[in-house]
């Protein structure tokens, strides 16, 4: 495939050919919250074809945004993850994010909701002047997916998987439909919510992931090739 060179002296150009091709920003959006193996990105990924994955990491490892690692043992293999550079993306990203959700419609059935998308969705609801002061821990169940949110006075720290210090307060939402973000704040400001731990931490946790408006999702993946 041939790259697009736009032939300008300009910051947005030279990042467009870096990370705008197509599922470029994508790949970016699953590396920031954690780094995973080619298969991995496959199946995040759903219909991406194989050898566009390939070709948009290799560019991405040539332009210093995705490295690749060695897994940890016991584990074998290797993962790719962002770099320094690469994770200096998530400000634009998250942004980006917050701007499509007022363009997004209801989730429809076969669209996908994975943990890294959820994640990144959260990031982008961040309030980080609403959360001035709160220092809480949440983990948030929806369905079969696991989410730990870390907030230090101002500072959020999110990923996939349960806290890594005992939670706050535990959040279970067993959705109807896609587990997505929108489906979760609407119910746990209904109250239709399973609450463990701290219960009056439920309202600061709607007060401080509010960016996103909860009539849209955040950052879906796209259907098709």
């Amino acid at each position: 495939m041939t790259r697009r060179d736009y032939g300008q002296y300009c910051g947005l150009a030279r990042a467009l050919e870096i990370v705008g091709e197509r599922w470029a920003m994508l790949i970016v959006r699953d590396l920031l919250v954690r780094p995973l193996r080619y298969t991995d990105l496959v199946e995040s990924l759903p219909g991406i074809p194989t050898n566009v994955l390939a070709t948009r990491l290799k560019e991405l490892e040539q332009a210093g945004v995705v490295e690749r690692r060695l897994a940890p043992a016991p584990k074998r293999g290797v993962l790719y993850a962002l770099t320094a550079a690469g994770v200096d993306l998530q400000p634009a990203l998250l942004a980006l994010g917050r701007w499509g959700a007022g363009q997004m419609g209801e989730p429809q059935p076969g669209d996908i909701v994975r943990p890294e998308l959820m994640t990144i969705t959260f990031r982008a609801a961040f309030d980080a002047e609403a959360a001035s002061g709160l220092h809480a821990t949440w983990e948030v169940h929806v369905a079969d997916v696991v989410l730990h949110l870390v907030v230090a006075d101002g500072d959020l720290v999110s990923g996939v998987g349960p806290a890594p210090r005992e939670p706050d307060l535990v959040i279970t939402f067993r959705p109807d439909g896609p587990p997505s973000f929108r489906a979760l704040i609407r119910a746990a400001r209904l109250g239709e919510v399973a609450l463990t731990g701290r219960a009056e931490l439920l309202d600061p946790f709607l007060r401080v992931f509010s960016l996103v408006p909860v009539t849209r999702d955040v950052i879906a993946a796209p259907r098709g090739g």
